[in-house]
Parts: C-alpha cells; sequence; structure tokens
C-alpha cells in the first residue's frame, strides 16, 4: 500500500452459511454427514478499490446490497472470507447505534469503554472527555444508564466519541439518521471540518443529495458488487436511474415533512402561472412563465437557511432543482426567523404532462435537510408540438 493511500480493498469476499434448519448447523461438525443441507450467501463479491488520504468516499445502494459489512470489513469487526485489507491510520467508526456500548454502564463508563475500543488509553480519553460530554448535548444524563437513553441520546453520544478523538479515518455508517435535526446539523459540520483538516472519511447513506455534497468519489454496491465507482454525480445518476422503476410513490394525508419544527421548517409553497385557475397551473410549453413561493420558518439564533425549489413527476422523482446555496443568494428572514422566497422559470420547456412543486429548506451550507415539500401543487403542461420528452431543448440543424 502506498504512503498516500488511507485503505486498500484488495480481491475481499465475504461468505455466510445458511442452514435451513438449526440442527443442520450442528451436522456439520460431523464429517460423514452429507453438507448439501448448507447454502452459501455471497454479501460481497471480490470488491477492489483504495481511498487515498484525506479523500471522502460515499458508498451508496439498496438495502441488503453489503454497504455496512463492507464497512464493517473495513473496520476489522469483521474479516473477510478471502481479500485483504490494509488501513493506514487510527479508525474511528459508527456503525450502528450504540454499537461498542454497554447498555449497564453509565454514559461516562461507556466513553471510556468505546475509547479503549479503539485503542485510546485513560488518559488520553481524560484530555478529550469535557469535549465529547458537551458536544453530544447529554451531560446531565451522562452519569445515568446508558439502557435509560433514547435512540437519540444513543446516537449523540455515539457519534461524539467517534467524531472528537481525531481519528485518522472515519467511518459512518446511516447512523447520524437517528438522530434530531439541530444536532444532525452540528454533526455534518464537525464532518465538513474533518474533511477540510484533510481526513480521510468513508461515508455510507441513503440521502444522494448528502453524497454528492459532501463526497469528492462515490461507490454504488448492488448484491455484494461494485457497480460503479467515480464522481459522486456520476454514480448517483447511474443509481437512480436503476431503481427508478422500483421506488414506490410515498402516499401520505400531508405532503409537508416536518423534520423538526423547532429548528426550521417550510410553512406553504404555492406556485402561480399566467394561466393559474382556482389552483390548477396550466402552462403552455415554452411560452408561460413559472412562479413558486415558498414561505418558511428558521430558528434565528440559527445561520440563514438555503433554499431549494424543485420540479418533479408525480411519483416524485426530481426532474430540476436549483438552490439559493448553488446560485450563491442570500435569503432574508424577517427577525422572528419567518420569510419568503421567490423564484421564477420563464418561458418553461417542460413538454406535455402533470408534474410536482415542491420544496427543500437547508442549512446554509446547502448539506443538511431541515424540512421539504413533494407535489405542494400540480402544474399541468401542455404544447403544440408533437416533441416527445420531458423537456425541450434549443438545437440547431446542420445539413450537408
Amino acid at each position: 500500500m502506498s504512503s498516500n493511500t488511507s485503505i486498500s480493498v484488495q480481491g475481499v469476499c465475504k461468505s455466510y452459511s445458511l442452514y435451513g434448519k438449526p440442527i443442520d448447523r450442528l451436522k456439520q461438525f460431523f464429517p460423514f454427514q452429507n453438507k448439501t443441507s448448507r447454502k452459501q450467501f455471497h454479501a460481497l463479491k471480490n470488491i477492489n478499490f483504495s481511498i487515498g488520504k484525506g479523500e471522502v468516499l460515499g458508498v451508496i445502494g439498496r438495502n441488503g446490497a453489503g454497504k455496512s459489512t463492507l464497512l464493517q470489513l473495513i473496520c476489522n469487526t469483521l474479516l473477510p472470507t478471502t481479500g485483504s485489507i490494509s488501513t493506514k491510520g487510527r479508525i474511528s467508526a459508527l456503525l450502528e447505534l450504540g454499537s461498542g456500548f454497554n447498555p449497564q454502564f453509565t454514559g461516562r463508563e461507556n466513553i471510556f469503554l468505546a475509547t479503549a475500543i479503539q485503542g485510546y488509553s485513560k488518559e488520553e480519553t481524560l484530555q478529550k472527555l469535557d469535549e465529547i460530554i458537551d458536544f453530544s448535548g447529554i451531560r446531565k444524563f451522562i452519569d445515568r444508564p446508558a439502557k435509560t437513553y433514547s435512540s437519540g441520546m444513543y446516537v449523540r453520544l455515539a457519534f461524539s466519541v467517534a467524531i472528537n478523538v481525531d481519528p485518522d479515518i472515519l467511518v459512518i455508517d446511516e447512523a447520524l439518521a437517528v438522530g434530531d435535526a439541530e444536532f444532525s446539523r452540528k454533526s455534518f459540520e464537525r464532518i465538513m471540518q474533518l474533511k477540510e483538516a484533510g481526513k480521510t472519511i468513508l461515508f455510507c447513506s441513503h440521502s444522494l443529495y448528502q453524497i454528492e455534497s459532501l463526497c469528492d468519489r462515490a461507490i454504488w454496491l448492488d448484491e455484494g458488487e461494485v457497480k460503479a465507482d467515480g464522481i459522486p454525480a456520476d454514480v448517483v445518476s447511474a443509481y437512480t436511474n436503476s431503481t427508478r422503476d422500483e421506488q414506490p410513490t410515498e402516499k401520505t394525508t400531508d405532503n409537508y415533512k416536518k423534520t423538526d419544527r423547532a429548528t426550521a421548517y417550510i410553512n406553504k409553497v404555492e406556485a402561480y402561472s399566467s394561466n393559474t385557475d382556482n389552483g390548477l397551473l396550466s402552462i403552455q410549453s415554452g411560452e408561460d412563465s413559472l412562479t413558486i413561493d415558498i414561505h418558511y420558518y428558521c430558528n434565528p439564533d440559527l445561520p440563514t437557511p438555503s433554499i431549494a425549489p424543485i420540479i418533479t413527476l408525480i411519483d416524485q422523482q426530481i426532474i430540476t432543482g436549483t438552490s439559493s446555496h448553488i446560485d450563491n443568494i442570500t435569503v432574508k428572514p424577517s427577525s422572528d426567523g419567518h420569510g419568503k422566497v421567490s423564484i421564477t422559470f420563464p418561458r418553461i420547456p417542460l413538454l406535455k404532462g402533470h408534474y410536482g412543486i415542491g420544496a427543500y429548506l437547508f442549512c446554509e451550507k446547502g448539506i443538511h435537510v431541515y424540512d421539504f415539500v413533494y407535489n405542494a401543487a400540480t402544474v399541468i403542461v401542455s404544447q403544440n408540438s408533437l416533441e416527445q420528452g420531458l423537456v425541450h431543448l434549443e438545437h440547431v440543424w446542420n445539413i450537408d
């Protein structure tokens, strides 16, 4: 492994034996028994890649694709069936809720337990103890047994331990989805600090937006194999195209998804066009404009958020979306935290069909999602031409 490589995975396979009945497992210890009752499940198949120092790698894929197994192998909590994994530097990992914690121990005792497992001495942990406790935000519960903690308190403490021990390699497996919105935002801020400090980060998430925002590179795992490895936008695009027909439309009675109303949320999303009639938006492709108004609230103590209007198919597949962060626009909430932004799409180039209007409310860096809305309004687009597809693209014919 070269000096500029933090993690090297070469020819790694991980297999498990599956048995139809418990007695079949016992029979494997007897050489004269028939072994056909055992089946092999291959969780990972011939995985090869390396991660450079300071690189942020995202891992995506369906549930059961092998993502968590891969991260556990890298962290040495599992051993590969074949192949080899080499790492350089101290690894800190947040693999699953409360991993490495003893429910009978207090939070303070679990800090010492978790850091000891990662190779830290008692003296090193004492130097970091107050920082870990303060970041977790559960100081008044730190001397209570972990079995009395909520899932949010567990993840706060586990992440605080993982992030505050100055790791060379940080491995995170979707665990931040358990935390509340405020803590999740603070956690991503710390991850960005580690990224800027040149730490190697391996990040597994179902949030494809965060994969594109945080990562320098992404890997798509499917049925234990690497289907794509490269620029996050390209890998995410390939993955979403493969799953488009499999994603069910989310059926709810309310399209407004509140993540944490005490922090930031979307009040209302409205859409207008020159042909609006009783809330029904009828737009002529390439002629009419579309305006989207987004009413929001953000706690005045937080930095100014960013807003992202989206246009989707009715099944919530996003066709297009920009954001105030991407366009370097600063939104201006009032002193009490309430605000409104408007965006206009002139001569909208969508082709005939029904489309949904929605929005995301992000943190100031455009990474953490406070709130989101789908199908707040429906747009019906008609056209005069016979052009096919979703959008009209300007084009020039050249005929020799």
